[in-house]
């Protein structure tokens, strides 16, 4: 098998052709083109020059990969009957390029000429310095994790109207509808480069596009900067345990702010509950503040850096989610739970049943009761139907009356027959496939709603909750619970 050499015919015009490009292009060995849609194909026309272009796969395939395995295909063909060929790309051989990533995996023997990018002239035309960050992505795979607000972005490969709607959406979602970018056209195409600086959601309102058509997105600037990421709120937190930032933060410790993380995580909780999405962002927002607050602190005391923390989350779904990443056959979501304990359990050398359970972590006692008995029922001690449950909540009730006819209220004996029917409720719930910390908390707001209502109610008659009586509340209050059926 013969030589390739990969060669890069630069952005536009011949004159950015380089010596290198010059001397394959005259070889005399046999030219293969990817595309002959680029300005510099003219100096193979003016120099009367053979090629064959690849551009007829193009309209074979639906798919563009299988447009560049068929490319690499054909030039490998090509390759095994001549000791040496040419291949040319647009631009620089390794920007951008699909089919030389796929020649390079080959075992091939390959060389490399280099030609100037689209990037240079990009850049000259919209004014920026990429020293001050600079990332460059695939419009046609463009997703919203591939943005880093606190960079320039090119995306690349935006080709036609149905990748602009999408990066448009993408774009709007993360910077708004009015932050402006750069639209490049032809850049490096002498006569024909087409800068236009428009709000995103102008984006896909463009007639005319094309194969060198790019999106310059620059960076948010700091001083009117009203989005951020990850990155930014570490930063923040930075500055405020820094010199000069807050006294309260820096003196905070993994041990003095813990019980912030069960707080906020149920303020989450009920903001769900609510089904309000405004405090359930901003909810959110406090919950990952503690995680910060966490990450900062064990950075400074050499504990572990915040890439830690997201490597072993990363990990550890990939890990438990083989029937995602490796193509291991799921059959149903309880086999994805028992899959995902059973590969925990293995990583910590878990196996028995109390191991288990002691394995659960600190909870409430409803949450953790509905735990163990989880465990339980793993190893096959749990009710046959929902009879038992049911039964034994009224058998633990009728105990709870004995014990309080025979010991009177306050005794331990009770307070045992308490705890019985509490752990009798919970495994009903959990057999009704409720939770039981969650429909407590739902009463419990419930039950404070109506107490309002009975309030205002109260005042509306001037009269004083405390002043009327029982028989008088529990008409107000039996009021407000049909006031929540109309």
């Amino acid at each position: 098998m013969g030589k390739i050499y990969i060669i890069g015919l630069g952005p536009g015009n011949e004159e950015l052709l380089t010596l290198g490009a010059i001397e394959r292009i005259e070889s005399g060995r046999k030219n293969f083109l990817r595309t002959e849609n680029h300005p510099s194909v003219k100096y193979f026309e003016r120099h009367n020059i053979p090629y064959k272009s690849y551009d007829y796969i193009y309209d074979s395939e639906d798919e563009f990969n299988d447009v560049y395995v068929l490319i690499v295909e054909e030039l490998k063909k090509e390759s095994e009957s001549e000791e040496e060929i040419n291949y040319y790309v647009p631009g620089n051989p390794l920007v951008a390029e699909r089919t030389v990533e796929l020649l390079l995996e080959e075992n091939l023997d390959i060389e490399i000429v280099s030609g100037m990018s689209f990037i240079e002239p990009m850049i000259e035309l919209v004014g920026r310095d990429p020293i001050n960050g600079l990332k460059i992505v695939d419009g046609a795979v463009f997703n919203s994790s591939m943005v880093d607000i606190n960079v320039d972005l090119i995306i690349t490969q935006t080709y036609n109207q149905r990748i602009l709607s999408e990066v448009k959406i993408i774009l709007s979602e993360i910077y708004g509808d009015d932050y402006n970018v750069y639209l490049v056209q032809n850049a490096g195409v002498r006569g024909k480069e087409k800068k236009l600086c428009i709000p995103i959601y102008k984006l896909d309102r463009l007639i005319e596009t094309g194969p060198l058509l790019s999106i310059y997105v620059p960076k948010i600037d700091k001083n009117i900067k009203k989005v951020f990421d990850f990155n930014d709120i570490m930063g923040i937190m930075k500055v405020l345990r820094g010199v000069g930032g807050c006294q309260w933060d820096a003196k905070q410790t993994h041990d003095s702010i813990r019980e912030c993380l069960i707080e906020e995580a149920y303020e989450v909780v009920d903001a769900i509950d609510n089904n309000d999405i405004d405090n359930i962002i901003e909810e959110l927002g406090d919950l990952l503040l503690q995680v910060v607050f966490h990450c900062q602190i064990a950075y400074e005391e050499g504990e572990f850096f915040p890439i830690e923390v997201t490597s072993a989350l990363a990990n550890k779904l990939i890990f438990r989610h083989p029937h995602v990443f490796q193509e291991k056959k799921i059959v149903n979501s309880d086999e994805v739970v028992y899959n995902w304990n059973k590969l925990k359990y293995g990583k910590r050398d878990i196996t028995g049943l109390i191991d288990k359970i002691n394995n659960i972590p600190k909870l409430p006692a409803l949450m953790t009761s509905f735990k163990v008995q989880e465990k339980a029922a793993e190893v096959g001690f749990d009710w046959d139907d929902i009879k038992g449950p049911i039964d034994k909540v009224d058998e633990e009730f009728k105990e709870v009356l004995e014990a309080l006819e025979d010991f009177g209220g306050g005794d331990k004996r009770v307070e045992g027959e308490i705890g019985d029917l509490l752990f009798a409720v919970v495994n009903l719930s959990r057999l009704l496939d409720v939770n039981p910390e969650i429909a407590l908390n739902r009463t419990i707001r419930k039950f404070v709603k109506r107490l309002k209502f009975m309030e205002d109610k109260s005042e509306e008659l001037e009269i004083k909750l405390e002043n009327m009586t029982l028989n008088e509340m529990e008409i107000l209050y039996q009021e407000a619970k049909r006031q929540e059926c109309l």
